[in-house]
């Protein structure tokens, strides 16, 4: 990245495919792809400002709103697999995060998934803005 570009916090992550995440057939069982996803997701909130200790502290929390997920090809029992995530878009109360699960090393695509999170302040379960700070730190990710 230079200097210019503006900043779009990413993570990728590496996971074996485990005997409790496949069905009968050893195949991976669709719920499993979530969880994946679900880490890389806690993961990447870290590089955004929300980590884990610091979430629990302020009594701020990001809440799913809504997930988009394609299953497009299947993983099997003992596969490596590389999950992807970027923060995708920015509005003024709830902001976005892509995912993608590929399989080294032919990189296509397995799952495909975005998710729509808003910001609570706990324990009042009061919907917050996004911070001030995100309108110009990720203006090239706001919503046109």
């Amino acid at each position: 990245m230079t200097p210019s570009s503006p900043e779009t916090p990413t993570i990728e992550i590496e996971q074996q495919v485990m005997f409790f995440d496949t069905d009968c057939a050893a195949v991976v069982h669709n719920l499993a792809y979530l969880r994946m996803i679900e880490t890389a997701r806690t993961l990447l909130a870290e590089q955004i400002g929300l980590g884990m200790a610091e979430m629990a502290a302020k009594g701020i929390y990001p809440v799913l709103l809504r997930t988009e997920v394609d299953y497009r090809r299947p993983a099997r029992l003992s596969e490596k697999l590389l999950i992807r995530g970027k923060f995708d878009r920015v509005e003024r109360v709830r902001f976005w995060c892509a995912f993608e699960i590929v399989r080294p090393p032919d990189e296509e695509p397995l799952v495909t998934c975005r998710q729509s999170l808003a910001l609570i302040q706990m324990p009042e379960a009061k919907p917050l803005r996004l911070p001030a700070e995100w309108a110009s730190r990720y203006n090239h990710l706001r919503a046109s």
